[in-house]
């Protein structure tokens, strides 16, 4: 004879199994946005402007095709527009949404991030003193790129504490840093080593041992888009947790960096984007 419980398991089971493959199987597609400027994590396709291409995008294609979900990155604008794409609901998703608590009533943050990004403090080779900490970079003069996000933190201190002059992009403030008229640059580990070797710096430039500042970019969920169930958003942390484990994020940064360096060796991508 079979016992009640166990027919009360199997008749719960059968209930539930419609409700469970209803919610992996509502989202077929996500139309995803985020930086067109902040490679090697996201930038714009040159050969294709009115997609979004980089290691996030690399990453996040991957693991919604493990769960059966196509991805579509589309250029969104700069960054604030992109936001309010995805806050609007017109597109469901942001790729690398630096962690906002003012967003929380539009947004949902995946954690852990997709990919964090290291800031380096860049100096001249002759350079003997040690800048490693915010304190050591008291009373220097320096620079960094207008597109570098820092964590609101490190933000809040480094206006607080530091002479920084924003530029527009990289370029700018790694020429001003070889000129002597600052004394560091805070850039991306990958963006600014990109950047040193394209100006062909390498020899003059080189990065302090340990990053002052590491903010996180998330994956961020519109609340207005279709997709945003608990499923999906399950799902996709397990895979940013899988991903950080295996050192996955590491390989696709290490691959864009690559097409990245050879875009900016192409003429027509003089004007490539920097961070």
């Amino acid at each position: 004879m079979v016992h009640p419980r166990l027919l009360s398991s199997l008749f719960l089971g059968l209930v539930m199994l419609p409700t469970l493959s209803f919610a992996a199987g509502k989202c077929e597609r996500l139309i995803v946005t985020g930086s067109p400027d902040a490679p090697p994590y996201l930038w714009r396709d040159p050969q294709d402007p009115r997609h979004l291409m980089g290691a996030n995008a690399d990453l996040l294609t991957q693991a919604a095709g493990e769960l059966g979900i196509k991805v579509e990155f589309l250029y969104g604008g700069k960054r604030s527009q992109a936001l309010e794409e995805v806050r609007t609901g017109r597109m469901d998703l942001l790729a690398d949404a630096p962690f906002n608590a003012a967003q929380l009533e539009s947004l949902d943050y995946i954690h852990p991030p997709i990919v964090q990004n290291d800031i380096m403090v860049w100096t001249r080779h002759d350079h003997s003193v040690p800048f490693n900490t915010l304190d050591e970079l008291h009373d220097h003069p320096g620079a960094m790129s207008e597109k570098t996000r820092l964590t609101p933190s490190f933000e809040a201190a480094a206006k607080q504490h530091l002479s920084l002059t924003r530029l527009p992009g990289l370029t700018p403030a790694f020429q001003k840093l070889a000129l002597g008229e600052v004394d560091y640059v805070l850039a991306g580990r990958y963006a600014g080593m990109v950047m040193v070797q394209t100006l062909g710096l390498s020899a003059d430039l080189a990065a302090q041992p340990l990053p002052v500042d590491t903010p996180g970019f998330y994956l961020a969920l519109s609340f207005n888009s279709a997709c945003n169930e608990p499923w999906l958003r399950g799902q996709l942390a397990k895979k940013m947790t899988e991903s950080a484990a295996s050192g996955l994020a590491g390989d696709f940064i290490r691959h864009n960096l690559e097409l990245w360096k050879a875009q900016l060796l192409q003429p027509a991508s003089a004007s490539a984007p920097d961070k």
